[in-house]
């Protein structure tokens, strides 16, 4: 199907027929609507690699029993401002959900609130959970490890994730601030993105199974299915000369606060599979984090002063050729802007995907 065939989705309609298919499934309404809001949430924001393009990964997890549709969550250990919580093998999303809420309420009781979630799963875009304390006034953080798909400095196999990490902070007139950043150089739904599109990958994002960079997706992506060898470069890029090693070291620092710190797995110990390659509950780990911003300065301040530091950056000097300097998270926004208005356009082979998942499911895909 010609991409300009593919018509433009409103979000709700998306959102709805995304709740239907969980549904079905046998999830919870609230939990549903939870995991379809941060679906809708990544496609609005331009996160393409993130949002209803992953719905075939949920649905088939929970019907390999990967994942459960009504899992036994459970708050193991709470303080004043920690608590860790496992999820029971469920979906990501809601447990996250409640995990940030829960982080929220500890910081707007005692100015600070941390908590953290083992045997999880898949949670979405990071960055949806750390903006959730901005409405409160509150400086939001969200970080998960994730499957093995990163290859260490100097190492030719991949053995650790691409343990996202995203920060918010509000602001007064501008935008807030919103960083949500693999230590990769990329995920591995960009390089899905890529493939679909049957592009190259610029050379330095990923590497084949003899730790070589290359410019073939298919061949990255295949190579993570039957765990061939090769993976994604950490942030900075192969070796030392770029400084890879520190997005290597701020993976391990995920892997710390995330598994480490909760019980969960780590590194090559995610996604486990039995001795015939059927997949175990994945075990994931989430961190998640809130600050009250009045518990440092007035929040009249602290906005004024986000706002100061904005203007000062995007009033700097630019390069030849280039108008403007972007503030992380400001470009989501706009997009986000953009697809509320006019709509979501999706890769055909996604919504390809999509139509096949409705007719699995009794569900109509009429968008």
């Amino acid at each position: 199907m010609p991409e300009e065939t593919v018509p433009t989705i409103q979000a709700e309609p998306l959102k709805d027929f995304c709740v239907q298919v969980f549904q079905k499934l046998d999830i919870p309404e609230e939990d549903a609507r939870i995991t379809s809001d941060v679906l809708v949430t990544a496609d609005l924001r331009g996160i393409n690699s993130h949002g209803v393009a992953r719905l075939r990964r949920y649905v088939n997890g929970l019907r390999d029993g990967m994942m459960l549709a009504r899992p036994k969550t459970e708050v193991l250990t709470e303080t004043p401002v920690t608590a860790m919580i496992d999820a029971g093998g469920g979906l990501g999303q809601p447990v996250s959900y409640r995990a940030m809420e829960k982080a929220i309420q500890k910081a707007q009781e005692y100015g600070a609130g941390f908590v953290t979630v083992r045997n999880s799963n898949h949670f979405g875009i990071s960055g949806y959970y750390a903006m959730m304390a901005l409405e409160h006034d509150c400086i939001g953080i969200s970080m998960t490890n994730a499957a093995v798909l990163v290859a260490p400095t100097f190492g030719r196999d991949a053995i650790l994730g691409t343990n996202p990490i995203a920060v918010a902070a509000p602001a007064g007139n501008e935008r807030p601030f919103v960083l949500d950043m693999s230590t990769s150089t990329v995920s591995r739904g960009k390089l899905e993105v890529y493939d679909r599109q049957e592009k190259p990958i610029p050379l330095g994002w990923a590497t084949d199974e003899t730790g070589t960079p290359t410019t073939e997706a298919g061949r990255v992506l295949e190579n993570f299915k039957q765990r061939a060898g090769g993976g994604l470069l950490p942030l900075g890029g192969a070796g030392e000369l770029l400084r890879g090693y520190k997005g290597y070291g701020l993976a391990l620092w995920v892997d710390v606060f995330c598994a480490i710190l909760s019980g969960a797995a780590y590194a090559n110990l995610v996604y486990p599979k039995t001795p015939d390659g059927k997949p175990l509950p994945s075990n994931i780990g989430h961190f998640f984090g809130a600050w009250r911003v009045d518990a440092f300065r007035p929040v009249d301040e602290f906005k004024t002063a986000m706002d100061d530091l904005q203007a000062r950056l995007k009033s700097a000097p630019k390069v030849e050729g280039e108008t403007r300097i972007y503030i992380h998270g400001e470009k989501e926004y706009e997009e986000a802007e953009r697809n509320s208005r006019d709509g979501i356009s999706l890769n055909p082979k996604v919504a390809a995907d999509l139509q096949a998942i409705g007719k699995e499911m009794g569900v109509e895909y009429d968008l």
